[in-house]
Protein backbone atom coordinates (compact mmCIF):
# COMPACT_ATOMS: atom_id res chain seq x y z
CA UNK A 1 0.00 0.00 0.00
CA UNK A 2 1.02 3.54 -0.70
CA UNK A 3 1.33 6.35 1.91
CA UNK A 4 -2.10 7.51 0.49
CA UNK A 5 -3.58 4.22 0.82
CA UNK A 6 -3.32 3.62 4.46
CA UNK A 7 -3.34 4.89 7.92
CA UNK A 8 -0.42 6.82 9.38
CA UNK A 9 -1.27 4.89 12.51
CA UNK A 10 -3.49 1.64 13.57
CA UNK A 11 -3.86 0.78 17.23
CA UNK A 12 -5.57 -2.95 17.54
CA UNK A 13 -7.09 -3.01 21.15
CA UNK A 14 -8.71 -5.80 22.49
CA UNK A 15 -11.71 -5.19 25.02
CA UNK A 16 -11.27 -4.91 28.80
CA UNK A 17 -11.93 -7.68 30.94
CA UNK A 18 -15.81 -8.99 30.56
CA UNK A 19 -18.27 -11.05 32.63
CA UNK A 20 -17.84 -13.93 30.04
CA UNK A 21 -14.24 -13.80 30.94
CA UNK A 22 -14.98 -14.57 34.67
CA UNK A 23 -17.36 -16.61 34.41
CA UNK A 24 -15.37 -18.68 32.20
CA UNK A 25 -12.36 -18.99 34.73
CA UNK A 26 -15.12 -19.82 37.34
CA UNK A 27 -16.53 -23.09 34.91
CA UNK A 28 -12.70 -24.19 34.72
CA UNK A 29 -12.27 -24.00 37.78
CA UNK A 30 -15.14 -25.81 39.04
CA UNK A 31 -14.35 -28.45 36.43
CA UNK A 32 -18.03 -27.62 34.75
CA UNK A 33 -18.89 -28.06 30.89
CA UNK A 34 -20.60 -25.21 30.35
CA UNK A 35 -20.06 -21.38 31.11
CA UNK A 36 -22.73 -19.91 32.61
CA UNK A 37 -24.30 -16.57 31.66
CA UNK A 38 -27.76 -15.56 31.00
CA UNK A 39 -27.04 -13.28 27.98
CA UNK A 40 -26.19 -13.17 24.18
CA UNK A 41 -22.87 -13.21 23.82
CA UNK A 42 -23.14 -9.22 22.12
CA UNK A 43 -24.11 -8.56 25.58
CA UNK A 44 -21.82 -9.40 27.80
CA UNK A 45 -20.62 -5.98 29.09
CA UNK A 46 -16.91 -6.07 31.09
CA UNK A 47 -16.36 -6.70 34.46
CA UNK A 48 -15.47 -3.76 36.77
CA UNK A 49 -11.92 -4.56 36.73
CA UNK A 50 -12.13 -4.17 33.05
CA UNK A 51 -13.84 -1.07 33.75
CA UNK A 52 -10.76 0.13 34.87
CA UNK A 53 -8.41 -1.51 32.19
CA UNK A 54 -10.32 0.71 29.95
CA UNK A 55 -9.86 3.58 31.98
CA UNK A 56 -5.99 3.20 32.49
CA UNK A 57 -6.00 2.45 28.68
CA UNK A 58 -7.58 6.20 28.10
CA UNK A 59 -5.25 7.53 30.45
CA UNK A 60 -2.03 6.15 29.02
CA UNK A 61 -3.37 7.99 25.56
CA UNK A 62 -3.81 11.30 27.39
CA UNK A 63 -0.52 11.21 28.81
CA UNK A 64 1.16 10.70 25.67
CA UNK A 65 2.41 7.46 25.93
CA UNK A 66 1.52 6.29 22.51
CA UNK A 67 2.41 8.24 19.45
CA UNK A 68 -0.90 10.30 19.55
CA UNK A 69 -4.18 9.55 19.59
CA UNK A 70 -6.70 8.33 17.45
CA UNK A 71 -8.83 10.33 15.78
CA UNK A 72 -10.62 7.54 14.45
CA UNK A 73 -12.54 5.42 16.54
CA UNK A 74 -13.62 1.63 15.49
CA UNK A 75 -15.31 -1.06 17.62
CA UNK A 76 -16.77 -3.90 17.58
CA UNK A 77 -20.95 -3.67 18.19
CA UNK A 78 -20.07 -6.37 21.07
CA UNK A 79 -21.18 -4.47 24.37
CA UNK A 80 -17.75 -5.51 25.68
CA UNK A 81 -15.95 -3.89 23.25
CA UNK A 82 -18.05 -0.34 22.52
CA UNK A 83 -17.90 -0.01 27.05
CA UNK A 84 -14.01 -0.33 26.37
CA UNK A 85 -13.93 2.34 23.49
CA UNK A 86 -16.39 4.41 25.76
CA UNK A 87 -14.44 4.47 28.86
CA UNK A 88 -11.43 4.92 26.64
CA UNK A 89 -12.92 7.71 25.33
CA UNK A 90 -14.12 9.27 28.90
CA UNK A 91 -10.47 9.19 30.04
CA UNK A 92 -9.05 11.14 27.40
CA UNK A 93 -7.66 8.53 24.98
CA UNK A 94 -9.06 10.84 22.21
CA UNK A 95 -11.39 13.87 21.69
CA UNK A 96 -14.39 13.68 23.86
CA UNK A 97 -16.39 14.77 20.74
CA UNK A 98 -15.08 11.46 18.32
CA UNK A 99 -17.37 9.20 17.46
CA UNK A 100 -17.08 5.33 17.97
CA UNK A 101 -17.89 4.10 14.58
CA UNK A 102 -18.74 0.09 15.36
CA UNK A 103 -18.69 -2.38 12.16
CA UNK A 104 -20.35 -6.03 12.78
CA UNK A 105 -16.89 -7.33 10.94
CA UNK A 106 -15.11 -6.63 14.31
CA UNK A 107 -17.42 -9.00 16.05
CA UNK A 108 -16.09 -11.91 18.07
CA UNK A 109 -15.23 -15.64 16.33
CA UNK A 110 -18.62 -17.04 16.50
CA UNK A 111 -18.74 -20.50 17.97
CA UNK A 112 -21.80 -22.28 17.11
CA UNK A 113 -23.11 -24.91 18.62
CA UNK A 114 -20.06 -24.99 20.87
CA UNK A 115 -20.93 -21.43 21.94
CA UNK A 116 -21.18 -21.58 25.73
CA UNK A 117 -18.76 -24.53 26.31
CA UNK A 118 -15.84 -25.55 28.13
CA UNK A 119 -12.95 -27.90 26.50
CA UNK A 120 -14.85 -30.67 28.26
CA UNK A 121 -17.96 -29.66 27.39
CA UNK A 122 -16.91 -30.08 24.09
CA UNK A 123 -16.19 -33.20 24.93
CA UNK A 124 -19.44 -34.09 26.54
CA UNK A 125 -21.58 -32.67 24.65
CA UNK A 126 -20.05 -32.43 20.99
CA UNK A 127 -17.08 -35.41 20.63
CA UNK A 128 -18.05 -35.59 16.72
CA UNK A 129 -17.29 -31.30 16.67
CA UNK A 130 -13.78 -32.20 18.87
CA UNK A 131 -12.63 -34.65 16.53
CA UNK A 132 -13.44 -32.55 13.71
CA UNK A 133 -10.76 -29.78 15.70
CA UNK A 134 -8.19 -31.84 16.43
CA UNK A 135 -8.35 -33.49 12.77
CA UNK A 136 -8.65 -29.86 11.20
CA UNK A 137 -6.84 -27.46 13.21
CA UNK A 138 -8.29 -24.11 15.09
CA UNK A 139 -7.10 -22.01 11.88
CA UNK A 140 -9.62 -24.50 9.25
CA UNK A 141 -12.10 -25.65 11.90
CA UNK A 142 -15.98 -24.52 11.44
CA UNK A 143 -18.21 -25.65 13.92
CA UNK A 144 -21.71 -25.88 12.83
CA UNK A 145 -23.20 -22.23 13.26
CA UNK A 146 -19.94 -20.85 13.45
CA UNK A 147 -16.65 -19.56 12.01
CA UNK A 148 -13.38 -20.74 11.59
CA UNK A 149 -10.31 -18.43 11.87
CA UNK A 150 -10.39 -18.03 7.76
CA UNK A 151 -14.03 -17.21 7.82
CA UNK A 152 -12.70 -14.17 10.71
CA UNK A 153 -10.04 -13.33 8.42
CA UNK A 154 -12.34 -13.23 5.48
CA UNK A 155 -14.69 -10.28 6.58
CA UNK A 156 -11.29 -8.55 8.27
CA UNK A 157 -9.92 -8.23 4.91
CA UNK A 158 -13.02 -6.53 3.16
CA UNK A 159 -12.93 -4.16 6.55
CA UNK A 160 -9.27 -3.16 5.84
CA UNK A 161 -10.15 -2.23 2.62
CA UNK A 162 -12.69 0.07 4.06
CA UNK A 163 -9.98 1.60 6.35
CA UNK A 164 -7.88 1.98 3.62
CA UNK A 165 -10.70 3.89 1.61
CA UNK A 166 -11.66 6.25 3.85
CA UNK A 167 -9.13 6.37 6.86
CA UNK A 168 -5.76 6.63 4.93
CA UNK A 169 -3.07 8.79 6.14
CA UNK A 170 -5.25 9.00 9.29
CA UNK A 171 -4.68 7.53 13.20
CA UNK A 172 -6.96 4.89 13.36
CA UNK A 173 -8.03 2.52 16.46
CA UNK A 174 -9.94 -0.59 16.47
CA UNK A 175 -11.55 -2.14 19.89
CA UNK A 176 -12.11 -5.56 19.36
CA UNK A 177 -11.77 -9.32 20.35
CA UNK A 178 -8.70 -11.88 21.13
CA UNK A 179 -8.97 -13.68 17.71
CA UNK A 180 -9.58 -10.09 15.72
CA UNK A 181 -6.54 -8.96 16.97
CA UNK A 182 -4.61 -11.73 15.73
CA UNK A 183 -6.29 -12.34 12.43
CA UNK A 184 -5.15 -8.90 11.60
CA UNK A 185 -1.80 -9.36 12.47
CA UNK A 186 -2.57 -12.65 9.86
CA UNK A 187 -3.42 -10.18 6.94
CA UNK A 188 -1.21 -7.36 7.51
CA UNK A 189 1.63 -8.63 8.26
CA UNK A 190 1.20 -11.70 5.41
CA UNK A 191 1.73 -14.64 7.40
CA UNK A 192 0.64 -18.37 7.36
CA UNK A 193 -1.26 -20.56 9.28
CA UNK A 194 1.68 -21.84 10.65
CA UNK A 195 3.47 -18.41 11.92
CA UNK A 196 0.47 -16.54 12.68
CA UNK A 197 -0.60 -19.94 15.21
CA UNK A 198 2.60 -20.01 16.68
CA UNK A 199 2.12 -16.55 18.01
CA UNK A 200 -0.92 -17.60 19.38
CA UNK A 201 0.24 -20.35 21.26
CA UNK A 202 3.46 -18.09 22.65
CA UNK A 203 0.52 -16.30 24.94
CA UNK A 204 -3.14 -14.76 24.67
CA UNK A 205 -3.53 -11.34 23.81
CA UNK A 206 -4.18 -9.41 27.13
CA UNK A 207 -7.04 -7.46 27.99
CA UNK A 208 -6.91 -3.91 26.75
CA UNK A 209 -3.72 -4.21 25.27
CA UNK A 210 -2.37 -2.65 22.50
CA UNK A 211 -1.03 -3.48 19.20
CA UNK A 212 0.22 -0.64 17.52
CA UNK A 213 1.92 -0.20 13.48
CA UNK A 214 3.07 2.93 11.78
CA UNK A 215 3.14 3.34 8.06
CA UNK A 216 6.90 2.55 6.88
CA UNK A 217 7.17 4.54 3.49
CA UNK A 218 10.59 2.27 2.89
CA UNK A 219 8.88 -0.64 3.73
CA UNK A 220 7.94 -3.17 0.87
CA UNK A 221 8.06 -1.43 -2.98
CA UNK A 222 5.71 1.36 -2.40
CA UNK A 223 5.82 1.36 1.34
CA UNK A 224 3.34 -0.62 4.34
CA UNK A 225 2.32 -0.57 7.99
CA UNK A 226 5.53 -1.97 10.05
CA UNK A 227 4.25 -3.46 13.90
CA UNK A 228 5.75 -0.96 16.43
CA UNK A 229 4.21 -3.03 19.24
CA UNK A 230 2.35 -6.25 20.22
CA UNK A 231 -0.09 -7.13 22.85
CA UNK A 232 1.91 -3.98 24.93
CA UNK A 233 0.42 -4.14 28.42
CA UNK A 234 1.43 -1.19 30.17
CA UNK A 235 -1.77 1.28 29.54
CA UNK A 236 -3.04 -1.01 32.44
CA UNK A 237 -0.09 -1.73 34.15
CA UNK A 238 0.76 1.74 34.55
CA UNK A 239 -2.38 3.38 34.09
CA UNK A 240 -5.08 1.62 36.38
CA UNK A 241 -5.49 -0.43 39.52
CA UNK A 242 -6.41 -3.36 37.98
CA UNK A 243 -4.35 -6.37 37.19
CA UNK A 244 -3.32 -7.51 33.87
CA UNK A 245 -5.34 -10.05 33.17
CA UNK A 246 -5.67 -12.53 29.79
CA UNK A 247 -8.59 -14.81 29.59
CA UNK A 248 -7.32 -17.58 27.17
CA UNK A 249 -8.82 -18.61 23.51
CA UNK A 250 -7.86 -22.26 24.12
CA UNK A 251 -11.21 -23.12 25.46
CA UNK A 252 -13.21 -24.05 22.23
CA UNK A 253 -16.21 -22.18 23.64
CA UNK A 254 -14.65 -19.40 24.98
CA UNK A 255 -15.57 -16.27 24.67
CA UNK A 256 -12.56 -13.60 24.38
Amino acid sequence: MSADRWPARLWIVRHGESAGNVARDAAMAAGADRITLNVRDVDVALSERGREQARGLGRWFAAGEADGRPDVLLASPYLRALETARLFREHGGCDADEPICLDERLREKEFGVLDGLTTDGVMIHEPQQAEFRRLLGKFYHRPPGGESWCDVIFRLRSLLDTVALHYAGKRVMIVAHQVVVLCLRYVIENMDEAQILAIDRAGDVANCSVTEYAFDPEAGKSGALSLVRYNETAPVSERSDAAVTAAPDAMVGARG
